[in-house]
C-alpha cells in the first residue's frame, strides 16, 4: 500500500492517477471496515442496491448491473438468501434461470447499509464542502463512464 506524507514528491501530488490510487486505498479500507462492522460485504450492498433500483432481476443481469463476476454473484446471493434478504425463484419464462427479488427484510438491511455508506462518504470526503463533494463525484463518474464506454 502506498502512503503519501509531507515528503511525497510534488510531481506525484500533481498526478491524478497517483492521487486516485491513494484515495482508493483509503476508501477501500473505510468500506471494508464499515461493512464488516455491519455484518455485510460490499457485494451485498451492490446487489441489494441493484435490486432496489431495477426490481426483480436474473443473476446474470445483476452481475452486469454491479460489475460482479457471475460466480461471485452466486456466492453473494447465497449469503443474502441465507439471511432472507432476497428471494430466488425460477423464472416462469425460462425455468433454467432464477429471478432474484428483494425481500422486505432486504430493503430494511439496504437502508441500514446505506447509513454505513453515507458515514463512509462523510469520512472519506471530510475536507470537502458539499458542493466540492458533488463536483468530485460528478467528475469521477464522467471519467469512469468514459472508460466504461471505450472498453471492448
Amino acid at each position: 500500500m502506498h502512503k503519501a506524507d509531507a515528503r511525497t514528491p510534488d510531481r506525484l501530488r500533481r498526478t491524478a492517477s497517483w492521487l486516485i490510487n491513494l484515495a482508493s486505498t483509503h476508501s477501500h479500507r473505510l468500506v471494508s471496515e464499515g461493512f464488516t462492522a455491519a455484518g455485510a460485504r460490499g457485494y451485498h450492498y451492490r446487489l441489494l442496491t441493484a435490486l432496489d433500483e431495477y426490481g426483480p432481476s436474473s443473476q446474470a443481469a445483476l452481475g452486469r448491473y454491479t460489475g460482479i463476476d457471475r460466480s461471485d454473484v452466486v456466492a453473494a446471493l447465497n449469503e443474502l438468501a441465507a439471511k432472507d434478504l432476497i428471494d430466488r425463484s425460477p423464472d416462469p419464462s425460462d425455468r433454467r434461470r432464477n429471478v432474484i427479488t428483494l425481500t422486505p427484510a432486504g430493503a430494511r438491511h439496504l437502508d441500514e447499509l446505506q447509513k454505513v455508506v453515507d458515514r463512509i462518504q462523510d469520512d472519506l470526503l471530510a475536507p470537502l464542502t458539499p458542493a466540492e463533494r458533488d463536483q468530485l463525484t460528478a467528475l469521477l463518474a464522467r471519467v469512469t463512464d468514459h472508460h466504461a464506454r471505450s472498453r471492448p
